[in-house]
């Protein structure tokens, strides 16, 4: 029977697919090769942060070293109180000794060297009594007792060579439960650790950078209040409770807590900046280089001049400088230190806050559409 004209005919049938060659495909059932497991071990964003924490490493092992392995005593601010024709006599040849280690004037009396050492304008002070065979050196074991005795033994040395005896008066002695003087550092690298470690978790738990302004005040304030927490915890800890650091609790927490919000907001900062790269960034700056040019182990006139030059500017050696002069020095000489941390927890705050704003979410319209 013939097909009519008008009816469709058959449609060829499609041409087979190819069989696949057994030969160029992976056999899912084989185990992977030991490069293909690398790779997926090993990202590149993987290495570059190795690479940073190894970088991290070395730094943090060559600024500590570096900084402490050979104290010497430099540019020391030092007075001296003597009858006008000995006191001249002496400055003079301080300020030729070698290697420059003090900064010698003279000074009108004992009562003023004492209240000089005090207000931290100098460190020590030699009070020369001509009628006798033995001279008083006046030092603060509070700001420092590495300093103290690396006083002693420079002006003991200078005085046995001229036969004369020396006798040692700390004016400003650290606490019994202070032994070694380094509480006041320790506290404040406290403070500064839980800064940074808050900020860094406020930024794993969303994301480095706020999605806008209302999320960066939020961290902010979050973090403010970690600061009075944290700030009130420390001076309690070091005070009342272990009775580590004599001083005001007032007062100390209210340093505290500039010094968490400061080191925390700098951070926050940081990372609106770097991404989770400014965490890196913010250990890189508090604690590879801001720990060993505190004034802790060694105050600064004993350590090398980048970390003395570099320490007064970052919040641990500010806080350091405050708490001690908090706790030994009746609160003298705080205001610069103190601007130095409020200028960080400003700048800190601002750079947030901005970046914050300029950050807008994507447009998810084309990818709802």
């Amino acid at each position: 029977m013939t097909q009519p004209a008008d009816s469709p005919r058959p449609s060829p049938a499609p041409d087979p697919a190819p069989a696949p060659d057994p030969t160029s495909a992976p056999d899912p059932s084989s185990p992977p090769s030991f490069l293909d497991e690398l790779r997926d071990g090993v990202t590149p964003r993987a290495t570059l942060l190795v690479v940073g924490v190894l970088a991290l490493q070395l730094l943090f092992i060559a600024s500590y070293v570096g900084a402490l392995h050979h104290p010497k005593l430099r540019d020391v601010p030092f007075g001296v109180v003597a009858p006008r024709a000995a006191a001249e006599q002496t400055v003079t040849r301080l300020e030729r000794l070698p290697g420059e280690p003090l900064d010698p004037r003279t000074v009108a009396d004992a009562a003023a060297a004492r209240e000089r050492i005090l207000d931290r304008e100098i460190d020590g002070a030699l009070l020369i009594d001509p009628a006798r065979t033995t001279d008083t050196l006046l030092v603060a074991s509070g700001g420092g007792r590495s300093l103290a005795g690396a006083l002693a033994a420079l002006v003991g040395t200078l005085e046995q060579s001229e036969g004369r005896a020396l006798r040692t008066v700390d004016v400003a002695p650290a606490g019994l439960g202070d032994a070694n003087g380094l509480t006041s550092f320790y506290l404040v690298v406290g403070w500064c650790v839980g800064g940074y470690l808050c900020a860094s978790a406020l930024a794993m738990s969303a994301g480095a950078r706020p999605t806008n302004l209302r999320r960066g005040v939020i961290r902010l304030a979050a973090l403010a209040v970690f600061s009075v927490l944290g700030g009130l915890g420390g001076a309690v800890i070091a005070g009342p409770v272990l009775g580590a650091l004599p001083g005001s609790v007032a007062a100390l927490w209210g340093l505290g807590t500039l010094v968490v919000f400061a080191v925390g907001a700098a951070t926050l900062a940081l990372q609106c900046v770097f991404g989770i790269a400014g965490i890196g960034v913010a250990v890189l700056l508090v604690v590879v280089a801001g720990n060993p040019s505190a004034g802790g182990a060694l105050p600064p006139p004993l350590l090398p001049p980048f970390w003395a030059a570099i320490g007064p500017a970052l919040p641990p050696g500010a806080g350091v400088w405050v708490a001690r002069s908090i706790a030994y020095f009746e609160g003298n000489d705080t205001t610069v230190p103190l601007l130095v941390l409020s200028a960080w927890a400003t700048a800190g705050a601002a750079i947030t806050l901005v970046m914050a704003a300029l950050r807008r979410k994507p447009d998810r319209r084309p990818a709802e559409a």
